[in-house]
Parts: C-alpha cells; structure tokens; sequence
C-alpha cells in the first residue's frame, strides 16, 4: 500500500463524516446563498477544524467566489482542498532536518513519544547522521525498555539513569554524550503528563532550560499530538504551547480512527508546524508532512467528490 493510500486510510473517518455532511448540501441544491454557507462552516467545525479555522475557510471561499466569480457550490468545493491547506502554519526550519539539533518530545501519557523517537533514530541513522538518543521518562520503566528496542535495531547509544531520577539530569547528561560522540541528532524522550498539572510543567520547563543552558546546539521541543483526541488534543496543545513555546507537532495514530481536522485547527489557531505525520506502527509510517496531500486525503480531491455526486 502506497503512502497516500495509508494517509487516505487513516483519514477515512473524518472524510467520511466531511462527504457525508457535504452531499447532504448539494442534494439542497448549487445556490451560494447563507444556508449553504452557515452549513459548510457547520460542516468543518464538525470536522475537528475548530470555529476559528472554519470561520477563516469560509470568509476566504466567499473571497474566492466575488474576485473570480465562481457560479456554484460546486466551484467553492474545488477549491476547498486549497484553503485548507493554507491554514496549517508553514515550516520554515524543520527541527529534525536541521544540523546538528537536539530535539525534545513532550505530550501527554500515549501520544505516541517513545515510538516516534525511535523511529527518527532509525531514520537519522539511515541518512548517515550520528544519532544519540536520551531516555529522560525516569518514572516509566517499560518507556526505557521500549527505546533500547528500538535504539538496537538502529546501534544508536541511549543514555539513561536509574529509575526515578531527575529527568533533568538525563537531559544534561545526554547534551553531554553528544559533544564527547560528535552526535548530530540529539532525541530526548520525556514523560507522559497531564497538561493540567502545573508542577509537571514546570519539571518539563526546568528539563528544557537544561537541556539549552548546556546544549552547543540548537534545542527544540516538539509536541507529540494524538489524532485521536480531537478537540481534546487542541487544548493540550495550547497547554504545552503555553509553557514551553513549541516548535511544532509530531501528529501521531492516523489509523482510520483519528479526528484528522484536529491538526488544521492546531497548526492554525496555534501558529505551529505540523512537521511530522504517522499513520502506523512501521518506519515507513512517518514522514513528513505535506499540507496539500493532508487536505486532499482530508476532504478527498475536488474530483473524487463532484464524480460522486
């Protein structure tokens, strides 16, 4: 199965609810008068795009139609792909391609930290950078388990302490290793916390300041982001945004069950990259991500939509 094929899969779900909510408009008939439009901003606030990022799309559309005098629903429906992928937040540095980095994952317990670590190493191993992996999750023993798994199969060191140590302390330690290796890839993986509890914010604070204060290279804290979550995911988002000054979401579970329009409403309201997408469990299953293919595979493409109706 090929990429767009899996990121189509796992966006089956929220193009489904979409589609469905947008035949029901178009069976009312083509006419670009304040039902259709109240229905379509509808529509995509039920679609986990937010009210802000619904608002926006629709003001754009209605832009569209009186600067290039589109005649029907149908025309403001060939161009929604495009204005919604104008609303995620461009990436003009990539946290992950640029060299050197140290890179510290954060989010809440299950988003999907400790797997995806471990499978930038993999990658960052295979385009030739030396790669150091640092397991500052001190209270989860399984999360450092689950990294040797996976820092084995790519020979990449990972640098730990004993069960319930300072977190911060590993963060140092491992900016430490990474001079004394010449690594260029630094990944730090966190705990899981609740955004709401402030002292587990402020150790995330104190683990990023560290990290900084010692590091020679650039640091950046990313957040790990569950598809699934929904509008619950976007006030994490503004939690952790809130504490640590993102920059950027790792949007992790895209596996048919996700709530995709979660991560426009993100990106959007929040002024993040989306720099990374994974829709399963293997390597290949995280990549990069492309605004353009997001919204198509969100939506399904201007053509799929008019040939079915």
């Amino acid at each position: 199965m090929s990429w767009r094929e899996r990121l189509s899969n796992g966006l089956s779900k929220s193009r489904r609810r979409l589609t469905e909510s947008m035949n029901v408009m178009f069976h009312r008939g083509v006419k670009l008068d304040d039902e259709f439009w109240d229905g379509l901003e509808e529509t995509l606030i039920l679609g986990d795009l937010g009210g802000r990022a619904a608002d926006e799309v629709v003001e754009n559309l209605k832009d569209k139609v009186r600067r290039q005098a589109i005649p029907d629903a149908k025309g403001v429906l060939a161009e929604l792909a495009a204005e919604i992928a104008a609303l995620f937040a461009p990436c003009e540095v990539d946290p992950l391609d640029d060299n050197p980095t140290c890179v510290l994952f954060v989010g809440i317990n299950g988003a999907g930290k400790t797997t995806t670590v471990g499978k930038l190493a993999k990658v960052g191993v295979d385009e030739g950078r030396q790669v150091l992996i640092g397991s500052a999750d001190t209270f989860r023993a399984a999360a450092i388990e689950q990294l040797h798994v996976w820092a084995d199969r790519s020979d990449v060191e990972v640098v730990e302490k004993e069960r319930g140590s300072d977190p911060a302390s590993v963060c140092y330690a491992t900016v430490e290793r990474a001079e004394e290796l010449g690594s260029d890839l630094v990944l730090i993986d966190t705990s899981g916390r609740l955004h709401t509890s402030a002292d587990l914010m402020r150790e995330l604070q104190k683990m990023v300041n560290v990290t900084r204060k010692r590091s020679r290279m650039p640091v950046r804290t990313l957040l790990v982001m569950d598809a699934t979550t929904g509008q619950n995911g976007l006030a994490q988002a503004r939690e952790f945004h809130k504490a640590l000054n993102l920059d950027g979401i790792v949007l992790t579970k895209l596996d048919g069950t996700a709530k995709g329009g979660i991560a426009v409403a993100a990106s959007h309201e929040l002024g993040l990259p989306i720099v990374r997408i994974g829709v399963g469990e293997s390597i290949d299953d995280l990549r990069p991500f492309d605004a353009h293919e997001f919204a198509e595979a969100l939506i399904g493409s201007s053509e799929e939509l008019l040939a079915d109706e």
